[in-house]
């Protein structure tokens, strides 16, 4: 977070762009920590009230130091040198008057701060303390109704692409398949609104028994054994789908806007944790929700700005945690879209634009020009309804962006992997805290990792990609930069005499002619050696399909 500190000293604010699976909360905590004062005070805003108790909780295991309290609808704590609450609440006038001075705003899904509840407590804040930092965290910057952010935040201090995180393993690539149920024509016309398309034209186009049948039959072909999130575009489209895959005995379950809160919590944590395995929402489910084990994402429905779309399918991109789903194998996710999103706007990542769309008052939506008769058209337009020029170039059937490979990753990591065996089955780094294995049989990986004086452990079953980011992650976590950095003369030093006697004493004698060998292989051979009974079971035991 240097980059965000050094621009909040430049310019007393700054945006940071990182989509889901980023951390959002983690860099907040850690920011807020780096510019933490004694006598200073924070408020963080949420748009969920959900999300201020879980960020706080999130926040104390970063900064145990910095004392933390909530304001909410039932609790108003003031004294916390971090005051967490909900945009809602805290923009009442009760709350505004009570507040104390603050010097710092950090704003949680800051896209909406061009919203008057976030102007109001931002001009509220600054009448206090002229000099107070306003920093925001959102996945998405560009707003679907092109307003610009740029009356708060005239920087973006840090982006961090999906295409990046991908290629880390922070998160899962996403399979697109693109289904044309004969009415991409249809909704090419459907007009759009202030933030969307019309979603009661959408509905009358997509929501048709054939449809819906098409639908399910597609989804029990691809992802039938997958934990699956459906975007619908009205509660009785979403009802319908939802009868379909009843009928087809599938457990789902429907969450909208008026679902009761402790009745969506208990649907959302059954799909997590429990039985459910599909569940259909309208404009819910969108940000602010994550679920790993969700690896499907249904989308029935167009989404007239790509911010959108990437919202949408950022929900099934986030990996599994073994320790919180122990054995849960997850590679990628599935995306079925039966919509146009993905052929208007391919590839996930996105510019940030700070300064919005001027504003078209004959238009409500994003317009383009048709090149052969300069008729102004729809940006999602394929066909020019003018002169019939087709616009084909803007066709993406896959997000082919996202064929990566663990290779990348390697070449960015601080460690030498170590490819044990020479035929890519076994890759192992080591330090002086401790080792960490990646094993793959078939298209399966299992990252193992070890302490110096901790247990052997399963981390992260899936990809291969996962599979080391995880283990790489974790000699991160407890290496310094004089262990095991692939750039330390030490590690192409020649074997230890030491070392030597032990891995002959462990069935592998090496040959004074055989000059492949230095201390780093040594190392790692011996950290494999003196545990591999334990490796070989861990990994025997994984359920590989």
């Amino acid at each position: 977070m240097s980059d965000a500190s050094t621009a909040l000293d430049k310019h007393s604010n700054t945006i940071v762009v990182a989509p889901t699976g980023a951390g959002k909360t983690i860099m907040m905590s850690a920011l807020i920590g780096k510019r933490h004062k004694e006598g200073k005070r924070v408020l963080v805003l949420q748009h969920r009230d959900e999300l201020v108790e879980q960020n706080s909780i999130k926040f104390n295991k970063v900064n145990p130091y910095i004392t933390t309290s909530i304001v909410n609808g039932t609790i108003k704590h003031w004294e916390g040198d971090a005051v967490f609450s909900m945009v809602q609440t805290m923009s009442r006038d009760a709350n505004l008057r009570n507040r104390p001075k603050f010097d710092m705003v950090v704003i949680d899904e800051s896209h909406h701060v061009a919203a008057r509840t976030y102007q109001k407590i931002i001009d509220a804040v600054r009448e206090d303390n002229e000099n107070a930092e306003i920093v925001g965290f959102t996945a998405t910057p560009n707003r679907g109704d092109r307003k610009g952010l740029k009356s708060v935040f005239n920087n973006c201090s840090h982006q961090i692409e999906l295409t990046t995180l991908i290629r880390e393993g922070f998160l899962v690539k996403p399979v697109a398949y693109v289904i044309d149920v004969g009415v991409q024509s249809q909704l090419g016309e459907v007009r759009r609104l202030a933030n969307d398309f019309d979603m009661e034209q959408v509905e009358a186009i997509m929501n048709r028994t054939i449809i819906n049948e098409r639908v399910v039959k597609e989804w029990l072909e691809k992802a039938s054994d997958r934990k699956t999130v459906v975007f619908c575009s009205t509660i009785r489209h979403a009802n319908d789908l939802l009868d379909e895959f009843i009928a087809n005995d599938i457990n789902a379950e429907i969450v909208t806007g008026e679902t009761p809160s402790d009745e969506r919590a208990d649907i959302l944590h059954s799909l997590e944790f429990g039985h459910v395995q599909v569940v259909i929402n309208v404009a819910v489910l969108t940000e602010g929700f994550d679920a790993p084990p969700v690896s499907c994402i249904v989308l029935t429905r167009p989404c007239s700005y790509k911010s959108t779309m990437v919202q949408m399918i950022g929900r099934g991109l986030r990996i599994i945690d073994q320790e919180v789903h122990p054995g849960l194998i997850k590679k990628d996710c599935i995306v079925l879209d039966f919509g146009t999103s993905i052929l208007t706007h391919g590839a996930l990542d996105e510019n940030v634009n700070l300064d919005g769309a001027p504003e078209n008052p004959n238009a409500v939506g994003i317009d383009k020009q048709c090149p052969e008769c300069d008729f102004i058209i729809p940006a999602n337009s394929r066909v020019c309804p003018n002169c019939g020029h087709g616009f084909e170039g803007i066709a993406k059937s896959e997000l082919s962006d996202f064929s990566l490979t663990e290779y990348d990753l390697m070449q960015l990591s601080p460690f030498r992997w170590l490819d044990i065996f020479g035929n890519g089955s076994c890759m192992m780094a080591t330090g002086f805290q401790g080792f960490g294995i990646v094993a793959t049989i078939d298209d399966t990986s299992v990252a193992i990792v070890k302490s110096k004086h901790g247990k052997l452990r399963a981390v992260s079953i899936g990809a291969r990609v996962q599979a080391t980011s995880a283990a790489d992650d974790f000699l991160r976590e407890i290496e310094d930069g004089n262990a095991a950095n692939k750039t330390k003369r030490w590690l192409s030093q020649n074997p230890s005499a030491l070392q030597l006697q032990h891995l002959k004493s462990n069935g592998v004698t090496v040959s004074p002619m055989d000059f492949s060998w230095d201390k780093y292989k040594a190392a790692c051979w011996l950290s494999y050696l003196w545990n591999k009974n334990d490796i070989d079971r861990m990994v025997e035991e994984i359920n590989y399909e």
